[in-house]
């Protein structure tokens, strides 16, 4: 616009002295001066609104970058939420590993577990046990109480109660024991099913090893199915094995599953320095469940009773029989007058040498029992103990010579130990 201006000025100096002479070109003159004034509007009109445009585009650029920072300040805010919630989480992820299931589970179970000791004419004894209900009835081995005229319970704030026996079980190493609870809160254990127990699976040990009350050691079920002996001629089935710490004191203190149930009661070891070497037996809770009721209302329990001895079958048992089954419970000998004998079941009636051993053979082969096979004689007195009362009818399925017969056996009561 500028340049206008002064070609205008310019040319009014060098054509004004004209213009006084001649008029008509003062017209013209002043027409192109308009004319040059208009031309100058037009530049400065385009001129701003090029500038105008170059402003908009600034502005809708800086507008642009605003918004791209303010979805980065976005972004940022939410990467510093999900950081702070992942810490959080970090944090309490910590807090359930500091506080560990076998840590929460004693917590639970702690109160219920006691120390036993049981004084004879031989001197004192200890023992574990653990309360069963609210009434003041406390599960513990017989063998720890066997022979006592005074018995205490001590609970780990140090409540000491005289208990008294309300029911003993020399078949399955079981005893019934009875507190007053004198305004102490009974806690009861609860009982889980030891047949669901799998192998490998982690197991609790919580009692009082050499009187150390409130002890607690872990490990996992070794193996099921065990048979363990007494010292009155039977044996308990279906035992457990565990690898979890026991020591004298042990006795009679609850195996316990990782939801805090009762699966076992610790009972014995297998040791011959009467110290840990890492195998642990524990009755199982199946029978627990079966002996202790009858022990309270009863004091005693009544145990099904075949009246014979027999020995798991194997390959060189088999031969020496010359016959195919190496599976089953080959019977040996048959209690004269027993269940067995009048139902006709046959004991072995010659002696071969099997590993350096008299073995009596000869006899029946009880390959299933109520149609249920049974490959052991483990196998075969679990069942009987879990499954069977005194009076009932059992189908024997028998190996006999070359064929296979059923025999039907009216069930006995076991006799007392003699």
């Amino acid at each position: 616009m500028g340049i206008f201006v002064k070609f205008g000025k310019k040319l009014k100096r060098e054509v004004e002295p004209c213009l006084v002479a001649m008029p008509s070109l003062r017209k013209a003159v002043a027409a192109t001066l308009v004319i040059l004034a208009s031309l100058s509007m037009v530049w400065f009109a385009l001129y701003t609104a090029s500038t105008l445009t170059d402003l908009n585009a600034k502005v809708s650029e800086l507008s642009n970058d605003l918004w791209k920072l303010y979805d980065a300040h976005k972004e940022v805010l939410s990467r510093l939420e999900n950081l702070e919630e992942s810490l959080t989480k970090v944090t309490v992820t910590k807090t359930v590993v500091a506080t560990s299931p076998v840590t929460e589970i004693y917590e639970r179970v702690k109160d219920s577990v006691v120390l036993i000791r049981a004084t004879s004419p031989y001197g004192t004894s200890l023992g574990s046990g653990f309360v069963y209900d609210t009434v003041g009835h406390i599960i513990t081995n017989n063998h720890v109480i066997e022979g006592s005229y005074r018995i205490t319970v001590t609970f780990l704030d140090g409540t000491s109660l005289a208990a008294s026996v309300v029911g003993t079980d020399p078949y399955s190493d079981l005893a019934v024991l009875k507190v007053k609870p004198s305004g102490t809160v009974l806690k009861p254990l609860r009982l889980g099913n030891s047949s669901e127990l799998r192998i490998g699976e982690q197991i609790i040990v919580v009692g009082s090893p050499f009187g150390l009350a409130g002890s607690v050691t872990t490990g996992i079920v070794s193996q099921k199915g065990r048979l363990l002996d007494t010292a009155y001629g039977y044996s308990i089935p279906d035992v457990i094995q565990f690898d979890a710490a026991v020591n004298p004191g042990n006795s009679g203190g609850p195996l316990i599953n990782m939801n805090g149930e009762v699966v076992g009661v610790t009972t014995a070891i297998e040791s011959p320095i009467r110290g840990f070497v890492g195998v642990g037996y524990a009755i199982p809770s199946t029978i627990v469940a079966r002996v202790v009721p009858a022990l309270i209302e009863k004091g005693r329990y009544a145990h099904s009773w075949l009246g014979i001895t027999g020995m798991s079958m194997n390959e060189e048992i088999a031969e020496a029989m010359k016959v195919n089954v190496t599976r089953g419970v080959l019977i040996t000998e048959v209690v004269p007058g027993g269940p067995a004998d009048r139902a006709g079941l046959r004991g072995g009636d010659r002696s071969v040498r099997i590993g350096g051993q008299a073995v009596k053979v000869g006899g029946d082969i009880v390959v299933a029992v109520n149609g249920i096979p049974v490959r052991t004689i483990e196998e075969m007195l679990a069942y009987l103990e879990e499954r069977t009362s005194p009076g009932d009818v059992v189908a024997f399925s028998v190996v006999r010579g070359m064929q296979t017969v059923q025999v039907s056996v009216v069930l006995g009561e076991r006799p007392p130990p003699g």
